[in-house]
């Protein structure tokens, strides 16, 4: 989804909701968008805020796990 088609999305709700304050409206839209677009949108904020270390941690973690435990 493009930053457009997300601010025309964010538009449209709060039209249907003006009661709502903003961070509300972001929810319906997050959550009208299902758990694919939940993910997509958490995922760009790692990004923004560059988290690298929380992806290198799960990454890790799984590796881990997989790995199983030691003799």
């Amino acid at each position: 989804m493009s930053d457009e088609e997300l601010i025309v999305e964010f538009a449209l709700t709060r039209l249907d909701h003006p009661r709502l304050d903003l961070e509300e409206v972001a929810a319906l839209v997050v959550r009208r968008g299902g758990p694919e677009r939940m993910v997509e949108f958490a995922g760009q904020t790692l990004v923004h805020r560059d988290e690298l270390q929380a992806a290198v941690e799960h990454v890790l973690r799984v590796v881990l796990m997989l790995r199983g435990p030691r003799d």
